[in-house]
């Protein structure tokens, strides 16, 4: 067992706190206003066209919910998997993955236009799309992360802590499969439809999740001071993040090799792969070298053990090269020809066959950077009224301890 835990606030009064919070505010702000600028003056101010409808706020979109179903990780090793030196972090968990699903729904929103018609979406539900389902898969998992969070919270309620760990486990994958079904379902990209799309979500949810929590725990460890974040504790998580990180590289070289070897794919597999364009780049630079490969050089070199600056650099590149990787995914995906009349020549006036221009606004930047600036709110304001810090305290000064 592991030993007792004392919950803390963070110091909300103090003035690099209040500085944090009044940084994430005023991106989040400033985001604000290039969605209402975006929604006055339509999306032509964007580098969006009829070709490529989801634009650099939808990659950061993806990213961050993506990345929300798999911060959820820690909590579900430390209570699903019952790994009792993770359950001290479950609270911090749980929040972080609150938080940046908030973050990727207020681009999404914010993004698509209209965003003061979102109850409509409830009223007049076409359960035939997988957008709709998604409606509903997203507000299940705010519920079940408030329920879960509540139940780690109370004493009282601990004969629900492993039926709601197990619930938000279950519905986070869920979640994450319909994620990635909005891309494999689309039969009319290329590039998209793939049954192995939704899992290959999964797998990159639960590194992208896992490592950006690393992030979050270490940036807590050095400024608020948080003992919880032990070398040994550290030298676990490292070995969690570099399996995941593994896998996720594994499907997504599954990927790409059943669509070489499936004749209709061939020619799009071969420009994200072999083309040398910005999205070939971004997938083999980015996601593989950045993203895969040298993270997972530090995670199990000999200088790891025992020290954070491995942890945390590795963390923050897988977290960089997913970025990159939703973004040659996404927008590759759209600027590929689309295959209208499949097995026939088409020639028309009308740019058939020919990979489409985008080149994303500075607009699109500050909205999709208000999504993480959001999540920063969350963690911030989370933090400060809610007991959620972990630190080792003796036994004689126990204030609450993980069920």
């Amino acid at each position: 067992m592991h030993a007792p835990v004392r919950y803390h606030y963070l110091a909300g009064y103090s003035v690099r706190s209040w500085a944090v919070l009044i940084f994430f505010g005023a991106i989040a702000g400033i985001a604000g206003m290039a969605a209402m600028y975006m929604e006055s003056n339509g999306h032509y101010v964007t580098g969006m066209t009829q070709r490529v409808v989801w634009g650099l706020p939808h990659v950061f979109a993806f990213f961050l919910i993506v990345t929300a179903s798999g911060a959820l990780n820690v909590a579900s090793v430390g209570s699903v998997f019952r790994k009792t030196d993770y359950q001290p972090l479950g609270r911090l968990s749980v929040l972080l993955a609150f938080s940046i699903l908030a973050g990727g729904l207020f681009i999404l929103v914010t993004d698509l236009g209209r965003a003061d018609r979102l109850l409509l979406t409830l009223e007049y539900s076409n359960f035939s799309s997988v957008f709709a389902w998604n409606v509903f898969i997203y507000q299940g998992f705010f519920a079940l992360t408030v329920i879960y969070l509540w139940v780690m919270m109370s004493r009282g309620l601990a004969k629900f802590y492993r039926p709601a760990a197990i619930a938000a486990f279950v519905w986070r994958l869920g979640m994450t499969t319909g994620t990635g079904s909005v891309l494999g379902f689309l039969v009319s990209r290329a590039a998209f439809r793939s049954a192995l799309m939704p899992v290959e979500f999964v797998a990159l949810s639960l590194s992208f999740g896992t490592a950006a929590f690393a992030v979050v725990l270490l940036l807590f460890t050095r400024y608020v001071g948080n003992p919880v974040a032990t070398p040994a504790l550290l030298n676990r998580l490292r070995g969690l993040i570099g399996v995941l990180a593994s896998v996720a590289l594994y499907m997504v070289a599954v990927q790409h090799l059943t669509g070489l070897y499936q004749a209709e794919r061939r020619d799009v597999e071969h420009f994200f792969l072999f083309s040398g364009n910005i999205y070939s780049l971004l997938l083999w630079i980015g996601f593989v070298l950045i993203g895969s490969v040298i993270p997972l050089v530090l995670l199990f070199s000999p200088i790891a053990p025992g020290r954070a600056w491995p942890l945390g650099l590795a963390s923050t590149l897988i977290l960089a090269g997913g970025m990159m990787f939703m973004y040659s995914t996404v927008i590759g995906g759209e600027v590929f020809p689309l295959e209208i009349f499949p097995g026939k020549l088409v020639s028309s006036t009308a740019f058939d066959g020919v990979v489409a221009p985008y080149h994303p606004s500075f607009v699109e930047l500050l909205l999709g950077l208000g999504g993480f600036a959001i999540a920063g709110v969350v963690v911030c304001m989370g933090t400060w009224v809610l007991p959620l810090l972990p630190g080792r305290v003796g036994p004689e000064e126990v204030e609450s301890s993980t069920h």
